[in-house]
C-alpha cells in the first residue's frame, strides 16, 4: 500500500517561508529515492529537490533552490519534509511529494512512480 498526502501549502508573502509536510507509510519513506515536485498549471512537472535512502543524500533542482530549500526526512515518523526559506512569486506551484523504486535518484519526473495530491503554494 503505497499513500502520499501532503500538507503545508498556503498564501504567503515574498521572503517569508513554508515547510511542506508529505505524510506516508513505511514502505513508502524507505524507496530509493522520495522527492518534492512542483507544477504550475499547463507547464510539466519539475523536480524540486530528492533523498536517497539509506544514505540520505540531496539533490536539488539548481543552485538557487538549494540555497533556499531543505528537503530532509525521518524514517521513525514517515515523513518527507521540504522547508522553503526566501520565497519569490516563481515559486508559486503546487507541490507535490513522490517516491521512486529506482536506485537512481535523479529528478525525473518519469522515475518516479507513487505520487500524492499536491499542495498548493502561492506566493505574493
Amino acid at each position: 500500500h503505497v499513500q502520499l498526502v501532503e500538507s503545508g501549502g498556503g498564501s504567503v508573502q515574498a521572503g517569508e517561508s513554508l515547510t511542506l509536510a508529505c505524510a506516508t507509510v513505511v514502505e513508502t519513506i524507505r524507496r530509493p529515492c522520495v522527492a518534492w515536485f512542483r507544477q504550475v498549471a499547463g507547464k510539466a512537472r519539475l523536480g524540486v529537490a530528492s533523498i536517497s535512502s539509506p544514505v540520505g543524500t540531496t539533490y536539488y533542482r539548481d543552485d538557487s533552490l538549494k540555497g533556499r530549500f531543505t528537503i530532509s526526512k525521518d524514517n521513525a515518523k514517515k515523513a518527507l519534509s521540504l522547508q522553503m526559506n526566501s520565497l519569490k512569486p516563481e515559486d508559486t506551484a503546487m507541490y507535490f511529494c513522490a517516491a521512486s523504486r529506482s536506485f537512481v535518484c535523479a529528478l525525473g519526473a518519469v522515475l518516479f512512480h507513487y505520487w500524492g495530491q499536491g499542495t498548493q503554494v502561492t506566493v505574493s
